[in-house]
């Protein structure tokens, strides 16, 4: 129908109809006769303010009765789940963090209830409505709230899906990722601790005589029957509290995951030095895991003397700090570099060799110390000690020495079997080692990590744990001052009976 300009100014065409009823702002006598002709009847309602923003009746009304072409229009079903939240909430940046991870995963959140710790040591706990478009965004967002800590609310607990490993060594799809932190899986109604906790793992459930076990395991170490928790329900990881007051302590507390810079590094010896006397005199664990830059700035020295006086449980590292150690105490040398002097020696470059030819000759680093060959040095004190050792073996290694495991998988176990039951992990300038340690050492575990590279340190942190150091230096230089500290401390045992 076409109308007037005086029905145009009017914004008539800007009109909505419900069946045979014409809404709009303002209409002619001449308009409405002819819509009455053809079975409308008009009603008017003044609309001058909405002309004003460029927009009518039209502009105003959205339809909810329009018929859907499904070739067009999809169906989009939102999932949600209310989650919980408990700690120092805000002194830790941990809601802040929970909540951008929702919007940055591509989620929306509604605060729910959120109860703020009246005092500074109290703690807060918030209940969270987590909204997702799909079910794999959902279980995206979910897995990471999660590993800060997030729990459903107790009437929304379910119990975890399982799928059963169909093939040796390949986990079910969409399995769950494990991480450094303790966690719990809910298997009929109850709650089960996984054992054997590790990062980048599956979770597997079996079934034993004293009842359900849930463990970590890697994925070469599944078998056919395995059952596999996947999804993200009925799972839960238990944080330790984060606070301002941790991160503030004067005393040696492990709770400030980040990397210190050279200028505080006399201030973590200090720190360490406190840690390792304790750990001694309680009878725990240390594993230091080691390179071959230790012995290259002086610090085989110093790392042979914290196995002597029972520092160290176990130490692990490559070919490389065996061969370099060996050759020092043997030549004097280091990569043909004379320790002393800190020049390189005529043919200096075939010593280590030299010291790896030994070595296999003897059969062993422990027949060669007890043929009297080795006569100090760390190599030599972990056999004297009966500190274990693990050499992981590597593409580029010489000779190897006869104690080097080369089957990557067995260095792996052994690797994993020495950090069982360790209380503080020493991290001496041995990036690859050192990450590969990082990844199997769950939550709870002390970490210090020394390295002059920046992104080495900072790639350990990065792991998430609120228990590991970093200390940006020289890893002789640390060690240098590690002893020295050590040597100050008095052991509280002793002084109470003199």
């Amino acid at each position: 129908i076409a109308i007037t300009e005086a029905d145009a100014v009017n914004f008539a065409c800007n009109t909505v109809n419900v069946e045979s009823i014409v809404i709009m702002n303002k209409a002619s006598n001449a308009l409405k006769a002819r819509l009455a002709d053809v079975g409308f009847r008009v009603i008017e309602t003044p609309l001058t303010e909405f002309l004003k923003a460029g927009g009518a009746a039209k502009c105003l009304t959205l339809r909810v009765t329009e018929p859907l072409h499904t070739e067009i229009h999809a169906n989009v079903s939102v999932e949600s789940r209310v989650i919980r939240m408990e700690g120092h909430l805000l002194d830790s940046g941990l809601i802040n963090r929970a909540l951008d991870l929702i919007v940055d995963t591509g989620g929306s959140f509604q605060v729910m209830n959120f109860n703020l710790g009246e005092q500074r040591q109290s703690t807060s706990a918030a209940e969270v409505r987590v909204s997702a478009p799909s079910h794999e965004v959902m279980e995206e967002i979910i897995s990471q709230l999660i590993d800060l800590g997030a729990v459903d609310l107790p009437q929304d607990e379910r119990d975890a899906k399982l799928q059963p490993v169909l093939q040796a060594g390949v986990a079910p799809d969409d399995f769950y990722v494990s991480t450094i932190y303790p966690t719990e899986v809910r298997i009929n109604g109850e709650w089960v601790r996984v054992q054997n906790q590790r990062m980048d793992g599956a979770i597997a459930i079996t079934q034993t005589p004293n009842g359900l076990v849930a463990r970590c395991k890697i994925l070469r170490d599944l078998e056919v029957g395995d059952r596999v928790i996947v999804d993200v329900l009925g799972i839960r990881t238990i944080r330790k509290t984060e606070s301002r007051e941790h991160r503030n302590a004067q005393e040696f507390s492990f709770m400030s995951s980040g990397v210190s810079s050279e200028r505080r590094v006399e201030l973590v010896v200090e720190q360490v030095a406190w840690e390792l006397r304790k750990i001694r005199d309680a009878g725990g664990k240390v594993v230091v895991t080691a390179g071959p830059v230790v012995i290259h700035t002086g610090g085989g020295e110093h790392l042979a003397q914290l196995i002597r006086e029972g520092y160290v449980q176990a130490l692990l590292g490559g070919n490389a700090i065996a061969v370099h150690d060996i050759e020092q105490n043997m030549m004097g040398t280091s990569l043909g570099v004379d320790m002393k002097r800190g020049v390189a020696v005529r043919g200096g470059h075939r010593h280590h060799l030299k010291a790896i030819n030994i070595i296999r000759r003897y059969g062993s680093i422990a027949k060669a110390v007890e043929a009297g060959v080795i006569k100090n040095g760390v190599m030599y004190e972990c056999v004297s000690n009966n500190v274990p050792f693990s050499l992981a073996g590597s593409i580029r290694d010489d000779g190897p020495l006869p104690d080097t495991q080369t089957d990557l998988i067995k260095a792996q176990e052994e690797y994993a079997q020495l950090i069982e039951g360790a209380e503080m992990i020493l991290m001496l300038s041995s990036m690859l080692h050192s990450i590969g340690v990082g990844n199997m050492t769950p939550a709870g575990v002390k970490m210090v990590c020394v390295d002059i590279n920046p992104a080495v340190v900072t790639k350990l942190s990065d792991r998430g744990s609120v228990e590991s150091v970093g200390v940006v230096t020289d890893v002789g230089l640390f060690l240098s001052l590690l002893i020295q500290q050590l040597e100050k401390l008095t052991s509280p045992y002793v002084a109470s009976v003199g």
